[in-house]
């Protein structure tokens, strides 16, 4: 077997993945007056009137031209009048190179409209999963075509309303918005497979400090409090000669925080309740969940448990020193080179979040 001379294999960069995702965003938000990120990689913008001035096909053109010069990214861009149809058009930019990149889906051009879903499997449609692809193939709904022309009334009530507006979306009516703003997490979860596996409890209890830290800056990037913290440690599935074992424990808080040092302290009295001896454990995390807005909760007046105080002051000083990186500054229990940690031995540089692997530009 022979392997191309270009191939290069690189661990994954997290920290530069979300930097690079937000750097995209900025370019959206020059370019739109409503940005939606959907994931990581996947944004919706709002064109309405666009083409009034200029065609579509040409703005995704010069939206495609913008990211890849202020990024060094390329990205497909599917414009539609409704969002499962630009997803089929985004999808499209992957199927018919000959559109460079941008796929316009308008009234103007039914046909292609047409021809794209005939074309499309009915399982790379929006919001069409696996099992529900089983459903529909087994009815002879192959293709996304086919799902469009499928009778509304039959899909609600033989699936649910979130098909049907699939349907109706696919034909052109609008039936998702555009979300400015992300909806309020339910929940926060902060886990990662190891390295090498873990026998040891101080070890796990490593884990379990870094990954509740983790989870607590998040919930204030959400600007939320919890008031349930949960554990679970799982050993290997597929490591069928050893011991298999899998176990969660959840703790609820007397007052709602978002204070790493409340978090971390259940985090670990639910490891506790969890932990065996005699097994290699492969992976851990923490969740945390019963979000509210606000961190004020009235105590009873002979409770032993009262709000930290300048807690939120703390925490806000805490984020600011690691804002420019990850880890400025941590809490002791985590360790300082755990060797449970994901391996990441080919990692590419940090250009965006590490003084150090800031690129060098040379003028000639």
């Amino acid at each position: 077997m022979r392997l191309e001379k270009k191939i290069h294999v690189f661990s994954s960069n997290y920290a530069l993945y979300h930097s690079m995702s937000q750097r995209v965003m900025a370019v959206l938000e020059s370019l739109s007056p409503a940005v939606e990120p959907y994931s990581i990689d996947e944004m919706f913008i709002d064109l309405r009137g666009i083409n009034h001035c200029i065609s579509p096909e040409f703005f995704g053109h010069q939206l495609r031209e913008q990211v890849k010069s202020w990024t060094g990214l390329t990205m497909g861009v599917g414009i539609a009048p409704t969002k499962t149809l630009a997803k089929s058009a985004q999808w499209a930019t992957k199927q018919w190179p000959q559109f460079s990149g941008v796929v316009a889906l308008t009234a103007e051009n039914r046909n292609r409209i047409l021809k794209l879903l005939g074309l499309q499997p009915v399982g790379e449609v929006w919001g069409v999963g696996h099992r529900l692809t089983e459903k529909l193939n087994a009815l002879g709904i192959n293709t996304a075509l086919q799902l469009a022309q499928a009778n509304t009334a039959f899909i609600r009530k033989n699936f649910s309303v979130i098909l049907e507006r699939t349907v109706r979306e696919l034909n052109g009516e609008s039936c998702i918005s555009l979300e400015e703003a992300p909806p309020a997490k339910q929940q926060i979860v902060c886990s990662r497979s190891f390295g090498e596996r873990i026998t040891d409890k101080d070890a796990m209890h490593q884990a379990v400090v870094q990954y509740a830290e983790r989870a607590a800056e998040k919930l204030r990037g959400e600007r939320q409090y919890c008031r349930q913290v949960t554990t679970f440690v799982r050993t290997s599935p597929f490591a069928v000669k050893e011991p298999c074992y899998s176990n969660a424990a959840v703790e609820k808080l007397p007052l709602p925080t978002q204070d790493s040092r409340d978090i971390i302290a259940a985090a670990c009295r639910a490891l506790n309740h969890v932990w065996r001896e005699g097994y290699r454990y492969m992976k851990a995390g923490v969740m945390l969940a019963d979000f509210t807005p606000s961190g004020i909760a009235q105590p009873g007046l002979f409770d032993e448990i009262q709000p930290r105080k300048n807690s939120e002051k703390l925490m806000k000083t805490l984020d600011e020193l690691n804002q420019s990186g990850k880890g400025k500054v941590w809490f002791a229990g985590r360790g300082t080179a755990p060797e449970w940690q994901m391996k990441r031995e080919m990692l590419s540089q940090c250009y965006t979040t590490k003084w150090r692997d800031i690129p060098l530009a040379r003028l000639g």
